[in-house]
Parts: structure tokens; sequence; C-alpha cells
């Protein structure tokens, strides 16, 4: 039997990937979680096999989830889903322990295929994502000499999330000129604190004045 617990923040997300596992006889869904504290207090008490875990979640994003069970449930397989194919989400959640990265339009064959793989102990990745991965190897070989930073690659989104950040505007401002929801904007900004390893948003500000980020 494979215990799985699903974390994602949409409600009829979690419902429709419920609803397949639950005609598998082998999978069991032991429950589910729509942050990311509430994915470590779940884990304390009842240990999945298979952490289905989105990488966009509210109050811890998927990536800070993911690091900390590297360190204190490693046995815990992490199996992230994301509407997001960009190579720095999928570079730095695998760097932090995931086993594998899929998309959330993945049917229910490649689904089951996904879960059945990493609990094997392999790691999966949908086409797409390999795809990604690949090309991220690609252009780091031809621009490994000109690499001045050790940062993850920070996505167009997050960059223009953090162009605004310097610019002292507020989350609700962002949330307007960029035309996304304030919980959008916690997301990209808790995933640039954890990326350039910041503790709040003036740590945020000066790592990236000082590596000049925005140039």
């Amino acid at each position: 039997m494979i215990r799985v617990l699903i974390a994602d923040d949409h409600t009829m997300f979690v419902d429709g990937i419920e609803s397949i596992l639950n005609t598998v006889p082998e999978i069991e869904v032991i429950g589910r979680c729509y942050d990311g504290p509430s994915i470590l207090e779940f884990i304390k008490k009842d240990q999945p096999d298979i952490l289905l875990l989105d990488v966009n979640l509210p109050g811890k994003n998927g990536i800070e989830v993911c690091k900390e069970l590297q360190k204190k449930m490693p046995a815990v397989k992490v199996l992230a889903i994301s509407m997001f194919n960009e190579e720095s989400y999928v570079s730095e959640i695998l760097n932090n322990g995931a086993k594998g990265y899929i998309l959330k339009n993945t049917g229910r064959e490649e689904l089951l295929l996904a879960i059945n793989t990493v609990q094997s102990g392999q790691t999966y990745f949908s086409k797409e994502v390999t795809n990604t991965i690949m090309k991220g190897l690609m252009n780091s070989r031809k621009n490994g000499s000109k690499k001045t930073g050790f940062f993850p690659k920070i996505s167009r989104r997050e960059k223009e999330v953090l162009k605004l950040i310097v610019a002292e505007h507020t989350t609700q401002e962002i949330a307007n000129l960029l035309f996304i929801s304030l919980k959008t904007v916690e997301s990209h900004r808790s995933s640039l604190l954890s990326k350039l390893n910041a503790r709040n948003t003036a740590g945020l500000v000066r790592i990236t004045l000082e590596n000049k980020l925005l140039d």
C-alpha cells in the first residue's frame, strides 16, 4: 500500500487528484493539506510514503517545505506538482530533495506512473520538465564562464515582483500593477526569500542591490 498525502491550495484540484487515487486499490490517500505549515504538522503525526506537493503554497512554499522535510523526515518521498515549467522552480525543489516533478496538466496514467516510479526509489519528470532540465544544463555549459553569482535562476515574473519590491511598492500595489492576486505576490516574495537566502524584505533588497540582480 502506498500512502499519499496531497498538498495544494486549490480544493477542486485536490478533489480531482483524490478521486483518481481512490480508484487504485494499492494507493491510500491519508490526508490533504492546503498550506505549507499544515503539511509539516500533519507529517509529524502521520508520515506518508509520498507527498504530492504543489510548489506554490501559502504560509510556506513547496521549496521551503521540501527543504525542511529533507532535514527532518528524509524518508518522505516528495513528488512536486505544479503549473509552472520553469527551470528555476524545477532546479530549486530538486536541489532540496524532491524525487520528481510533474505538471498539473498531467493525465491519470502519468500521475500513477509518477507515484509508482518515485515510490520504487527512482526519479520521475514529465516530458516537458525533462526538456526544461536539459535546456538548463546546456545553457549552463554555454554560459558557465560568464556566471557571476550562486543564486538559483529567478523567473521573469519573480524579477518583475523583485523590481517593484526594491522600488518600495506595497504588496497591494504590486498586485495591482501586475494584475495578479495578493496570494500570488506573497508566493513570489516567499520564493525570492528562499532563493536569495534572505530573512526579510530588507535583506532581499540588500542582496538584490549588492549583486546587481536587476541589471
